[in-house]
């Protein structure tokens, strides 16, 4: 019998991830390994908080004194901007962040990250967005986060889809306020003329067998993204897969972010 572990104490570190549902995320096994490989003594873990109860846990858990940040998924990333007294200039654009943390003046500061892990997961792959034409589906939190970080990449053009014409439109117009020389557009799934295609929707997730663009084979040129973590290999990779094109998995996108954000949060490297 095993009385006693060594991954947690009284001297332990806390953050936490927030989220309605909860269960599906990959982030407290993640995020604490990161931060065990640094060295801190901190653990990650999930907190499933019912939208009711938003605005009055967020403040209760910032009042803890040994937990550090926060971490903020669907469907609270809008939301949560209201307790930061200073936001990061891609969160400004966006309108949403996913870290909250503590900014060693007694406020707290905010930003997101998932745009970053995205362009972070390519330069990884030693893929670029210079030049590229892309296809953006999905413009909600992290569809947005992940074009206006691709527009600091110097894209050809990007192209978006999202079933919320407004919301598209609007992400259009943030990515001109970032280069006004990027050529975009919404449009409707397109896979012609298009160098890299980012899925930032939820179709694909978990038990979702659609594909979210309809089309017959990818050329195998094509470079294809899916946001989606679990599964690991959606239904749009595993099409992508079989056409043979370079695959960028979310899950890469996952480190990436974890590696920018353990950053923020103060932990460094060994």
């Amino acid at each position: 019998m095993i009385h006693e572990v060594d991954y947690v104490s009284g001297h332990t570190r806390l953050y936490a991830i927030i989220g309605h549902p909860i269960a599906q995320v990959r982030s407290p096994e993640l995020f604490t390994a990161s931060f065990k490989a640094r060295g801190a003594d901190a653990l990650l873990v999930p907190f499933h908080v019912l939208p009711d109860e938003f605005d009055r846990t967020v403040p209760a858990l910032m009042a803890m004194p040994n937990l550090d940040g926060l971490i903020f998924t669907i469907p609270y990333k809008q939301r949560a901007m209201a307790y930061a007294n200073e936001i990061g200039s891609n969160a400004q654009i966006v309108g949403a962040i996913n870290a909250l943390a503590r900014n060693g003046a007694g406020g707290l500061k905010a930003d997101i990250f998932d745009g970053l892990g995205c362009v972070e997961a390519f330069r990884r792959r030693g893929l670029s967005f210079a030049g590229k034409r892309i296809m953006l589906i999905g413009a909600g939190g992290a569809g947005s986060a992940i074009g206006i970080a691709i527009a600091h990449e110097n894209p050809h053009s990007i192209q978006l889809y999202d079933l919320d014409v407004d919301r598209a439109l609007t992400l259009v117009r943030k990515i001109q306020s970032v280069d006004p020389s990027i050529q975009v557009e919404r449009a409707e799934p397109t896979v012609k003329d298009i160098d890299i295609l980012l899925n930032a929707s939820p179709v694909g997730m978990l038990e979702d067998e659609r594909l979210p663009i309809a089309v017959n084979a990818f050329d195998p040129a094509l470079v294809v993204f899916d946001a989606i973590v679990k599964p690991e290999t959606t239904p749009l990779l595993k099409k992508a897969h079989e056409a043979g094109c370079t695959l960028v998995r979310g899950r890469e996108m996952m480190m990436g972010q974890i590696s920018k954000m353990t950053d923020y949060f103060g932990i460094v490297p060994l």
